[in-house]
């Protein structure tokens, strides 16, 4: 019997309190932990790049993912394309990203004050003023980074010439 995307990757799709103890679980083993966020609605090169370069500044990647109610209050009605599962199967079928939670918040502060990650990322297209939890991370002695923008590559470009 064949198995779906969800049993896959169920391993990595965790609510808050178990991507924090299986956030915990990684500190014996010194290996810090990075994380990042976003809508990741219509997944493209961009992303991946991102967050391949994100997985390589530590030993584990941990990715939330805006829930639809929040994509919607953020971005309108007519997001997000696919529905929150969705992006979330398929960011935690990435072999570089370790865990997937779901936030239904407006930013990701409550996430990152609970989870503590060593190394907080965003994209280019962030300076590091405008880094949602960035003064919380660096008060606790973790690290906050930008990466490079990938350019060509965005999910409301990819939408719009869909829609022509």
């Amino acid at each position: 019997m064949p198995f779906t995307i969800t049993e896959l990757v169920s391993d990595k799709l965790m609510s808050l309190p178990e991507m924090y103890f299986r956030r915990n679980s990684w500190r014996p083993y010194d290996q810090s932990t990075v994380f990042t966020n976003g809508v990741f609605d219509l997944i493209h090169p961009g992303h991946l790049t991102y967050l391949a370069q994100a997985r390589e500044l530590g030993g584990r990647l941990i990715v939330g993912v805006n829930s639809d109610a929040s994509v919607k209050r953020l971005k309108g009605h007519d997001r997000p394309i696919m529905g929150q599962d969705a992006r979330a199967q398929l960011l935690a079928s990435l072999f570089f990203v370790d865990g997937v939670v779901i936030f239904d918040e407006d930013t990701p502060l409550n996430l990152i004050t609970t989870l503590r990650p060593d190394i907080l990322v965003k994209g280019g297209d962030y300076t590091e003023a405008d880094i949602v939890g960035a003064p919380e991370v660096r008060a606790y002695g973790g690290e906050v980074q930008v990466l490079p923008f990938v350019e060509g590559f965005s999910s409301t470009r990819v939408i719009e010439s869909i829609a022509g």
